[in-house]
């Protein structure tokens, strides 16, 4: 049973990323992904607050609470890894500027691929990983439907419209059906975890990531809201493969699969105030114009 649910997970995390990119394509230009990040300033703050700000929180933080090894290295791979392949998804979620989710996503899943096999082994020890390794299943996962979606919305514009819907569908369905069996797999892991202290670490790891991307996103909220959620929702895919190429302790994977969960559950519930956020605002200038 439980390795039909992991095929089902595979599967729908495939359909989640494979749609949300085609979706993302569909519906922007080259010159779109790129237009925000001609912005120096944007470009440096997330390159610091994804490869320098959490890493160094989460170290720190590893080094006061005491936790076994084993949790200890995988909360530090999460850390590491940037560039989450559900960026533009979640952008659509919290209703950020989905352009620069995706110009950002690219930004960050390369950066991490030079970034993570320099860094990690300085702070995890017995860690061999190879660039190519990580890059791999990352730029064909996402690059290719991107380049397919970009190709079709510049040829054949009519369709466009017509089907970004359709996969957009699709991958919201890929990713409740993946958060769903995910849950299911690890309901142990969580519980265990909820015992060592681990899911408070996660908790506030979390917390750190999306304020200080948030803080540092400016100078629009569409940009605050993509760079808090984009540098609170780390690189899964990236940090599962050094994880389970590079370690027998089942509890490495466990802390990155829940602590995954965790990041992907607190958009999912945060992410409509923001909606509600925008609707009050938008009601309120109206109320101002006709008072006006």
């Amino acid at each position: 049973m439980n390795e039909i649910l992991v095929i089902i997970d595979k599967l729908a995390l495939f359909t989640f990323i494979v749609f949300t990119m085609l979706g993302a394509g569909l519906g922007l230009t080259i010159k779109q992904i790129w237009e925000p990040l001609r912005s120096p300033r944007l470009v440096i703050l997330s390159l610091l607050t994804n490869f320098i700000l959490v890493p160094s929180f989460v170290y720190l933080l590893v080094q006061i609470v005491p936790l076994s090894e084993a949790l200890k290295d995988g909360l530090l791979i999460m850390a590491l890894a940037s560039g989450p392949p559900a960026l533009p998804k979640l952008a659509q979620i919290v209703k950020g500027n989905i352009a620069f989710s995706v110009g950002l996503m690219m930004l960050l899943m390369l950066g991490t691929i030079f970034y993570m096999p320099l860094v990690l082994p300085l702070v995890v020890q017995g860690v061999q990983i190879n660039s190519w390794d990580i890059g791999k299943p990352l730029l064909l996962m996402m690059i290719s439907p991107l380049v397919i979606g970009l190709f079709i919305k510049a040829k054949f514009a009519a369709i466009a419209p017509v089907i970004q819907p359709i996969f957009f569908k699709l991958s919201s369905s890929g990713l409740l059906l993946g958060l769903v069996v995910r849950l299911i797999i690890h309901t142990n892991d969580i519980i265990g975890l909820l015992k060592t202290g681990a899911i408070f670490v996660c908790a506030v790891f979390i917390i750190f990531s999306f304020s200080v991307g948030y803080l540092l996103g400016g100078p629009g909220v569409d940009t605050q809201r993509v760079l808090g959620v984009g540098t609170a929702q780390r690189n899964f895919a990236a940090a599962l493969l050094v994880g389970t190429s590079n370690f027998d302790d089942p509890n490495v994977v466990s802390i990155i699969m829940v602590t995954s969960i965790l990041m992907m559950m607190t958009v999912l519930i945060v992410g409509p105030k923001f909606i509600e956020l925008d609707q009050a605002q938008d009601g309120d200038i109206k109320q101002l114009e006709i008072s006006g």
